[in-house]
């Protein structure tokens, strides 16, 4: 079994590491490729500070490039009794080039690697999702022109209410996803800071060149102060966690209303048959599971911010082991919030709307507001108008003009798509996700 870093001479009891280890080998597989980054960074840094040589930053250098391709190989593995994904890289590097594999801890701590690994790994798969949510906006957009002209009802208090449309109804949730990205853009300016160099939270007295670390990986900014940068252990994946809470609350409401015009008492729109499944004993039933897992999905991503919390909340300044436990939760959440958009962006693609919702009587009574509205633009007094048009309702005498002519901005006659697209597009325009691809190119030799 292979020794800990921190190990002298007493050895673990075997049962006490188990618990202590838990699930962290199967999460560090997804920080692996970042800690290879990172320590990368590090030796290039340690090198311009007199603590490697030349020589031994190019044979270093080589070797962690061979192990980046065996992990994008999926040829890389924590072996048994190796804690982490940072104690696996060592021992490969000191296995392969000897002694030399084992200067390059020099300045850092395993806290201060896992927070670079942790703000890398969480910056990538960021800009995975917004290519997701950007997919599914361009999806809503599309299908919000399509049926801009086909009216349905509006509820309040779930009850029929005001002439609405399917253009208004997709495109609400399009601008929804707008504002989502803006608080996206801002979890990214936290997470786009390099905390390499905090070691173990007190920093260093090697004379470290945290600025030249923040170059190589294409940070935006140091994380300056020491501490905070370990204060933000916990943080950070709070508020990444808040933001894609933010996406899901948007996915969970839209799959509620999916399911709810879907069923026959509604019938406004028909989801496609290969996303319905059947019941056992009912052969007529078409059931909306894909929407109804999506939304218990969307609600169980809504309360990881709140897990985070709780783990966070009475831990004082410094490192603490309560903070593993974070990964267990966080890290997959993007595979779960990747999974929900595209599921849902092929459905929106495919959903048939019921053009047809106005021709039932039932809805007649929700256009008694524009008719309000053609006698007060005609001169009467809104007050008396709108008395009018509520006795000839009680009395049997309203005729529905199932005629709507709304020209304000963000109605159903001027949807402003093109607005909300261009707010969309500058958001997504300033995450500069080029910046560090261009960085990570160049510690690999690209």
């Amino acid at each position: 079994m292979a020794s800990k870093l921190w190990e002298k001479t007493v050895e673990l009891n075997h049962d006490v590491e188990r618990y202590t280890v838990g699930r962290d080998r199967e999460m560090d597989m997804y920080l692996a490729r970042y800690d290879v980054l990172g320590s990368i960074a590090h030796i290039t840094m340690l090198e311009s500070i007199g603590l490697l040589s030349a020589s031994e930053l190019d044979t270093l250098t080589a070797e962690l490039r061979r192990i980046y391709a065996d992990i994008e190989a999926g040829r890389f593995h924590i072996d048994e009794g190796v804690e982490d994904v940072h104690s696996q890289v060592e021992l490969l590097l000191t296995q392969r080039q000897g002694d030399v594999g084992k200067k390059i801890h020099s300045g850092r701590s395993r806290n201060d690697q896992v927070l670079v690994d942790l703000r890398l790994f969480t910056r990538s798969e960021i800009e995975d999702l917004v290519h997701h949510i950007t997919a599914l906006f361009k999806t809503l957009q599309s299908q919000s022109e399509r049926y801009k002209h086909v009216l349905m009802p509006g509820y309040t208090h779930l009850q029929v209410a005001m002439p609405s449309s399917f253009g208004l109804w997709f495109g609400a949730y399009a601008e929804s996803l707008a504002d989502d990205l803006t608080v996206l853009k801002a979890a990214y300016d936290v997470v786009n800071r390099n905390p390499l160099g905090s070691a173990a939270g007190y920093g260093s007295s090697f004379p470290l060149d945290r600025e030249l670390t923040t170059r190589l990986l294409g940070f935006a900014s140091v994380d300056y102060n020491v501490v905070y940068a370990q204060m933000g252990r916990g943080k950070t994946e709070r508020i990444v966690s808040a933001a894609i809470a933010n996406v899901a609350a948007t996915i969970s409401k839209l799959a509620c209303d999916a399911c709810m015009f879907n069923c026959q008492n509604f019938g406004f729109i028909k989801l496609p048959d290969e996303f319905t499944t059947g019941s056992s004993i009912m052969p007529h039933k078409k059931n909306p599971d894909v929407f109804e897992l999506t939304r218990a999905r969307c609600n169980r991503l809504q309360a990881l911010p709140y897990s985070i919390t709780m783990i966070t909340s009475n831990l004082p300044v410094g490192y603490f082991r309560d903070l593993q436990l974070i990964k267990e939760e966080f890290l997959p959440e993007f595979d779960e919030i990747k999974t929900v958009i595209a599921m849902v962006d092929a459905m929106m693609r495919q959903v048939q709307v019921n053009e047809h919702i106005l021709d039932d009587p039932r809805y007649d009574l929700m256009f008694s507001v524009e008719q309000v509205n053609r006698l007060a633009a005609a001169g009467m007094p809104f007050r008396d108008a709108y008395k009018k048009v509520g006795l000839d309702i009680e009395q049997g005498r309203f005729k529905a003009v199932k005629e709507v002519h709304h020209t304000h901005e963000g109605s159903m006659g001027n949807l402003c798509n093109d607005r909300v697209a261009a707010l969309y597009r500058a958001t997504l325009e300033s995450f500069d996700f080029d910046t560090y691809h261009q960085a990570f190119d160049k510690l690999l030799g690209k």
